[in-house]
């Protein structure tokens, strides 16, 4: 095994946002030096990795240059150059996730392609060149109301997703490469995170349960377990296995699921990478998902993904009409609350709905965490001065 631990081993890291700062965390324990490219200077890993480059994640230079600094490459953001990574990959450098699976997962027309091609059960699909050509379709009545719109690239924490129920919604959509769903009636949005390094070991985390905010389509709750009956669990596992089977993926992949009225499971989409689904795992798991990464990055043996308590994750976004530098207001006082744990993510500005942070909730019993997470909820405000 190569000797990653107080070495000269460098770890490249495309990213340098929350998902990056609490990875920062693993590598920390483990002494792996660790390299980060971000564009944004006050970003969460500026301060805290061994070194911080600064450079476009979608520059081809800038991500070239960097990937000759490191001796193994992944990333905290899927959006990133994927040419220079394909150059990198030539010339020698191991990358995971891989760049073939960043191509597909990068455009959630080729990722829903890939489904279809794959025969994972997905949700009805059409791929456009741009939102014209949507309008020319519900026009001739190709497309009808309601139905979920999706920008093909650049989404994310509810950017590039909207439901379209009337033509007022159709008129303001951005002019681009997009996808069109049949919108789903589903009884619970679900995830499974999966880890594959590249011995070939697999392990699954338990399948979590998403309740989401109504208006910023942004994960409000993430409840571990789900509370669903364990053939569907069965399910889900299954076709979150087949998706990283198929994918012959290397690293962490969280898979986003949709569970129908009559239990069937559908995925919504992939990303690549730890993921908001998997932070009550920091508290509640046996291997959180940041280590559980870097151990299938490293090719290290899998950690156990048991959970040892039940977990809930409440999201802190910053609040609507406020904007500016970072209050946390009545932090003290979940403090005082059994099993909770703020995890804040070094933003000094918020602005509505930014993710600042989130707090985990654990309990023997998951009834009592969802409760202790409302109160959390309801008492914990990300202002401004």
């Amino acid at each position: 095994m190569k000797n990653y631990f107080s070495s000269d081993f460098k770890l490249g890291v495309l990213g340098g946002g929350q998902l990056g700062r609490m990875l920062l965390a693993e590598t920390q324990k483990l002494d792996i030096h660790t390299s980060i490219l971000e564009s944004n200077k006050n970003a969460p890993c500026a301060e805290i990795c061994n070194t911080f480059v600064i450079g476009d994640l979608l520059d081809f230079d800038a991500v070239y240059n960097f990937g000759k600094t490191v001796d193994l490459l992944t990333i905290e953001i899927e959006n990133v150059n994927l040419d220079a990574l394909d150059k990198l990959e030539s010339e020698g450098l191991t990358i995971f996730p891989k760049p073939k699976d960043l191509r597909i997962i990068q455009s959630k027309a080729v990722q829903k392609k890939f489904y279809v091609a794959n025969q994972i059960p997905t949700a009805e699909f059409s791929h456009f060149v741009n939102s014209t050509e949507v309008k020319d379709a519900y026009e001739k009545d190709l497309l009808v109301f309601p139905f979920v719109w999706k920008a093909a690239r650049f989404g994310y924490d509810g950017t590039g997703v909207k439901i379209v129920r009337t033509t007022d919604d159709l008129e303001s959509l951005p002019n681009v490469e997009c996808i069109t769903e049949k919108l789903i009636p589903f009884k619970n949005e679900l995830a499974v995170i999966v880890a594959r390094n590249a011995k070939g070991e697999v392990k699954t985390y338990p399948v979590v349960e998403m309740e989401f905010h109504p208006e910023a389509n942004q994960v409000e709750y993430v409840i571990c377990p789900a509370r669903i009956n364990s053939q569907v669990a069965e399910k889900a596992r299954e076709i979150a296995l087949k998706v990283v089977s198929d994918l012959d993926f290397v690293g962490l992949l969280a898979v986003e699921m949709f569970q129908t009225v009559d239990d069937k499971i559908l995925v919504n989409e992939v990303a690549p990478r730890p993921h908001n689904s998997g932070h009550y795992s920091i508290e509640a798991s046996y291997t959180n998902q940041f280590e559980q990464h870097l151990r299938s990055i490293l090719n290290l043996p899998l950690g156990n993904t048991d959970s040892k308590v039940a977990g809930i994750m409440v999201n802190l976004v910053g609040e609507e009409g406020f904007s500016g530098d970072v209050i946390y207001q009545n932090i003290e006082n979940i403090l005082k609350i059994d099993g909770v744990t703020p995890h804040i993510y070094g933003k000094k500005e918020t602005r509505p709905f930014r993710k600042m942070g989130h707090v985990t909730i654990v309990n023997p019993d998951i009834d009592i965490a969802r409760k202790v997470a409302q109160e959390v909820k309801e008492t914990i405000r990300v202002i401004s001065k």
